[in-house]
C-alpha cells in the first residue's frame, strides 16, 4: 500500500483549518483516511472560545480512533460519536447552539480484506478508482446545488440553509447530522485506489474547470499530490484580480489531498 497526504494552508499567515488523518490498524489487514475541512469563522465570531484548528483536530483525532478500533461499528454510527465527543469536550464553556460553532466538512473512509466503506458530508470530495481504471467521485453536492440567491451574505446562508432542511449540512455539535451523510460500501476487489481532497483542492475541477475527476485523479497519481496543490496556486493567482471564477470567496484556500494506492 502506498499513502501520500499534502496539506497546505491558504496563506501562510493563517492557521491550517484542515485535518488529514490516516489509520493503519495493528493488524495490517485493512485502514482508513480522515479528511476534514474546517468553515472559515466570521469575523463576528462563533460563539466559541476555540479556533476551528482546536475543533478539526478534536474532531479528527477522535475519527481516528474510532475508525480503527471500532470495527463493529458504521462509518455514520463513529461520525456522531466523534461529533458528541468533541461537543462534550467545550459544552461547557461554548455556546454549542451559535449557527457559527466551529463545524467541518467530512470524507472518511475505511477498508477491510474485504470491503471499503465511505462516508462524506458536505463539499470535500472522494475519489475511488476500479481496477480498470474508471474513476468515480462520491459527492455531497447539497451545497452547490442551492440558488446563488440563498449565499448572499453569512447571516442568510446561517438562518435559512446552513444546517437546515433543504440547505446543507456540516459536522458541528449535532450528532444526527451524521445520517445526513452521502454514504456507502463496495467489495474490496472494486477498488484500486483512493484520493481525498478538500474543496481548496477540488477547485481545479469545480472553479478553475481544468479537467474532469479522471483528469484530476491522474493528476495526482501520476505527478503526486503536490502538483495538484501547485496547480490550483498557479490558477489562483492568475486569477487574483479578476475572480473571473465565480463562486469562489478566497482568492486562496487550505487544499488537503490524501491518496492511497490499496
Amino acid at each position: 500500500m502506498r499513502t501520500e497526504v499534502v496539506s497546505e494552508p491558504g496563506v501562510p499567515d493563517r492557521p491550517n483549518e484542515d485535518f488529514a488523518g490516516v489509520g493503519l490498524p495493528a493488524s495490517g489487514q485493512g485502514g482508513c483516511v480522515i479528511v476534514l475541512d474546517g468553515v472559515t469563522p466570521p469575523k463576528d465570531g462563533t460563539g466559541c472560545l476555540h479556533s476551528v484548528p482546536w475543533f478539526t483536530a478534536r474532531l479528527g483525532g477522535a475519527l481516528t480512533e474510532l475508525t480503527v478500533s471500532c470495527g463493529d461499528l458504521t462509518l455514520t454510527e463513529i461520525l456522531a460519536l466523534a461529533i458528541r465527543r468533541t461537543a462534550d469536550a467545550h459544552t461547557a464553556t461554548c455556546d454549542l447552539s451559535h449557527p457559527r460553532t466551529p463545524q467541518a466538512t467530512v470524507v472518511l473512509t475505511r477498508w477491510s480484506q474485504d470491503t471499503v466503506e465511505y462516508l462524506v458530508l458536505s463539499d470535500s470530495a472522494l475519489l475511488l478508482e476500479s481496477p480498470g481504471g474508471t474513476v468515480t467521485a462520491v459527492l455531497d453536492d447539497r451545497l452547490s446545488l442551492l440558488p446563488r440567491t440563498s449565499l448572499a451574505t453569512d447571516a442568510l446562508v446561517d438562518s435559512t440553509v446552513r444546517n437546515k432542511e433543504g440547505g446543507f449540512f456540516t459536522a458541528a455539535a449535532d450528532p444526527s447530522v451524521a445520517a445526513r451523510a452521502v454514504t456507502g460500501t463496495l467489495p474490496r476487489r472494486e477498488v484500486r485506489a483512493l484520493t481525498a481532497l478538500t474543496d481548496g483542492a477540488t477547485r481545479w475541477v469545480e472553479k478553475f474547470r481544468e479537467g474532469d475527476w479522471t483528469d484530476c485523479f491522474t493528476v495526482v497519481r501520476k505527478e503526486g499530490a503536490r502538483s495538484l496543490v501547485d496547480r490550483v496556486r498557479t490558477l489562483e493567482e492568475a486569477d487574483r484580480e479578476e475572480r473571473a471564477f465565480l463562486r469562489r470567496s478566497k482568492t486562496h484556500d487550505d487544499a488537503t489531498v490524501v491518496h492511497v494506492e490499496l
